[in-house]
């Protein structure tokens, strides 16, 4: 008999299972991240690691969906004091089919001076954030984090209508009147 999951099921324990595709650990538990068949598939004899694999299969109608490890483009659809909300549009290079939510928390904005964050002088609505997939999170919005120089808003428009500059890891410029505004700027490559 073959089980039916969705993406934050209980797949099994880490110290017997390998997770595969469609599932990731966390806290030493298998999740599924897709919506299928929950599949054992036994290891290769020669193989090393003689943990079964579990991986879920069969759903194809979702396409691509963000998971944890995964770099994301997002549109921030909403700022609060403590997280800012925002749309998931691309995973890596690809765009996905269905919208996902996600979420980005105080504490998952930069690596240093955590308690300093603030989400309003981070982003703001209308933001092209690129982050990074932590965990599924609650409520089906995945969390995500621009904890690194990488990440965080790679574009933005000013008060003008005009795609700001990047002018610090801080600041963004609008080319028409000049004037700045705060962000957690992506260091482009």
């Amino acid at each position: 008999m073959t089980e039916m999951v969705t993406p934050g099921d209980v797949l099994g324990n880490a110290a017997e299972l390998k997770p595969g595709k469609g599932a990731y650990v966390n806290d030493n538990t298998i999740y599924a991240s897709l919506t299928g068949s929950r599949r054992i598939v036994s290891p290769l004899p020669e193989s090393l690691d003689q943990r079964a694999t579990v991986e879920v299969t069969g759903h194809k109608a979702h396409g691509l969906i963000p998971e944890p490890g995964s770099l994301v483009l997002a549109r921030v659809t909403k700022v609060m004091a403590r997280m800012a909300s925002v749309d998931i549009l691309c995973v890596g290079s690809k765009a996905v089919r269905e919208k996902f939510a996600g979420v980005i928390r105080q504490q998952d904005v930069r690596e240093t001076e955590i308690d300093k964050v603030e989400i309003h002088q981070s982003f703001r609505p209308g933001d092209i954030v690129r982050a990074m997939v932590l965990s599924l999170g609650d409520s089906r919005a995945y969390y995500l984090s621009t904890a690194k120089n990488e990440l965080g808003v790679v574009s933005a428009e000013s008060a003008a209508g005009e795609t700001m500059v990047p002018i610090s890891w801080t600041e963004m410029q609008c080319p028409l009147s000049g004037q700045t505004e705060q962000r957690k700027v992506a260091k482009v490559a």
